[in-house]
């Protein structure tokens, strides 16, 4: 059976199993979009820019477990697409991202709408591909969704020049590929499983560090497992939450650079660490040189060999799927007669419930004036804990992060490596279409909302019931903060002078809007909202302008060096 190009990538979709697309049309990719057209196994999302696209197919990917599928055309639509492709590539999330390119005689002669896809994209993607023959597209896009999804995952690129998509061939879609190249390890090694369990058997101040990794594998009922059969505390990165339930009594919050404070003293005084699909990330340990401490032993597993004493050296390597290495890492704990030392742990935790005592989220609860961090707290309280959370990047994201308390993993949504503003609402869209029973709720800033606002018009066509709760203090908060802290409250330009009315905004888009400026509003506005199921509601706090985040540890500095806010 012979089909176009065009036909080709619409039926290797529809073979892999892909239900949406999302995506702009343009030129280079007109050929797609017609057999996109004629068929309707394959539904397409438009959306109104191609950051946008890859944002929301972002979204769909994390929330689905599924690989996510963005489709944009050539020169700018690619260029638009990058600051979404590298998000993605940041937090490790898999999908396929399809571009048009011009036909294979204009490459390299400055054709109209070219750009140099595979160049501009290759340091943010995990793989990136040209297809200059007809005959070698079916199994490029095969290879792309296996790479995509496999090992580390992360988007990986295919790039259709216009000709090829015209040209003919006989079709044939591979059930499996295999590259030479490549081959992840997915099985621990036995003997450094065993080294670790001892480890772990063996200490008197433990603790469990675990990352975005455990959430990518599915791995969070073993990480839960493990923990309470350990009695162990446990601490989330910004990415990691959810992976471990937060209202369980063994959590003691999120660490890192707007961390907990008994979560970053634990890390810091712990003589045996366990490091589970995370990366030490700069935000997470602050200063590796103050991290540093020779009295600890450290156990890191992860599938990605190269992550693994990157930043901090580690004294159990261990290189393997996170769920896998669990579940061996539980059948040998089981299987000792060996328990941790319970007087060692129970001291342990009475430090660490020490340190808790500091109350380190605290915050005024009788101001008179909107604190985001009530905003939150409500917020959690109305959804049962139960809702999608995205959000953009700032001030508003850390607070998510502390007073959303996460039980179950894929709920919480949020740029963290790349720290995208402008994300949020369109990997909410993302997020909707792959749970369309689920509440979803975007968490934002008066900021970060215009910068892909125009997505507004996406909920509108495909009516996405996403709440939209913009914590708005009329400044770029996050960098406003810092230059409070560090720059002797120079606010260069983090003031927003000329704000949108943004009731009127989302009115003119088709939505609900609705301003809240008083505290005692907070209930009823968050109630009227999400009685309004088939709605977009843009919900606009006017929040308290002066509010920090705390706790916060300065750049540069240690994980034990926090600023807190009654010190200040």
């Amino acid at each position: 059976m012979e089909l176009t190009g065009a036909e080709i990538v619409v039926r290797c979709l529809k073979d892999e199993g892909v239900e949406y697309v999302f995506g702009y049309p343009g030129g280079a990719v007109l050929n797609i979009y017609d057999e996109i057209f004629k068929q309707d196994a394959v539904k397409h999302v438009l959306v109104r820019h191609e950051q946008g696209a890859v944002h929301a197919a972002d979204g769909y990917s994390r929330s689905s477990r599924k690989v996510g599928v963005a489709l944009v055309t050539s020169g700018p639509g690619v260029t638009n697409a990058v600051t979404g492709i590298a998000t993605a590539y940041m937090d490790s999330v898999p999908m396929v991202v399809l571009t048009g390119q011009v036909p294979t005689h204009a490459i390299g002669q400055d054709a109209f709408q070219e750009c140099d896809t595979v160049g501009i994209t290759r340091p943010c993607v995990k793989h990136n591909f040209l297809v200059k023959d007809v005959k070698d597209l079916a199994t490029t896009i095969k290879k792309a969704f296996y790479l995509a999804a496999s090992g580390r995952p992360g988007p990986v690129l295919v790039d259709i020049p216009k000709d090829v998509t015209q040209a003919s061939t006989e079709y044939s879609y591979p059930k499996t590929v295999s590259l030479r190249s490549y081959n992840p390890v997915t099985k621990g090694h036995l003997g450094q499983i065993k080294k670790a369990v001892q480890l772990l058997l063996d200490a008197k101040r433990p603790m469990i560090y675990a990352g975005g990794g455990v959430i990518l594998n599915d791995a969070a009922p073993q990480l839960t497992r493990l923990t309470r059969l350990l009695g162990f505390p446990c601490t989330n990165t910004l990415m990691g939450l959810g992976a471990f339930p937060g209202t369980d009594p063994q959590f003691t919050g999120m660490l890192g650079m707007h961390g907990t404070y008994e979560s970053n003293m634990a890390m810091q005084h712990c003589d045996v660490l366990i490091a589970i699909g995370a990366r030490f990330d700069d935000r997470v340990i602050g200063d590796p040189a103050h991290f540093s401490r020779g009295d600890r032993r450290i156990i890191h597993i992860d599938i990605d060999p190269s992550s693994i004493s990157k930043r901090v050296k580690v004294d159990v390597p261990i290189v393997g799927y996170v769920a896998d290495v669990l579940d061996e890492m539980i059948r040998q704990i089981e299987n000792s007669p060996q328990r941790p030392d319970a007087a060692a742990l129970k001291a342990w935790w009475a430090d660490i419930k020490e340190w808790q005592r500091k109350d380190c989220l605290k915050y005024d609860r009788k101001s008179d004036l909107i604190k985001p961090q009530m905003v939150i707290e409500k917020l959690y309280a109305i959804t049962k804990g139960d809702a999608i959370i995205t959000s953009d990047v700032g001030q508003h994201q850390m607070w998510a992060a502390q007073y959303y308390r996460f039980d179950k993993p894929r709920r919480w949504i949020n740029s963290g490596g790349l720290g995208t503003m402008g994300f949020g609402l369109p990997a909410a869209m993302g997020a909707q279409m792959a749970n369309p029973d689920a509440t979803v709720a975007c968490v934002t800033g008066e900021a970060s909302i215009q910068m892909c606002i125009q997505e507004l018009s996406t909920c509108k066509q495909y009516h996405l019931p996403i709440k939209v709760v913009n914590l708005n203090n009329r400044y770029m908060g996050m960098v406003r903060q810092w230059q409070e802290f560090f720059y002797g409250n120079r606010y260069a330009e983090s003031y927003m002078d000329a704000l949108p009315d943004f009731v009127k905004l989302a009115e003119a888009y088709g939505h609900v809007g609705l301003r809240i400026e008083k505290p005692g509003d907070i209930d009823g506005a968050l109630a009227e909202a999400f009685k309004l199921k088939e709605r977009t509601v843009f919900l606009d706090f006017m929040t308290d302008q002066t509010e920090n985040v705390f706790p916060m540890v300065p750049g540069g500095k240690g994980l034990t060096e926090m600023i807190l806010a009654e010190e200040l």
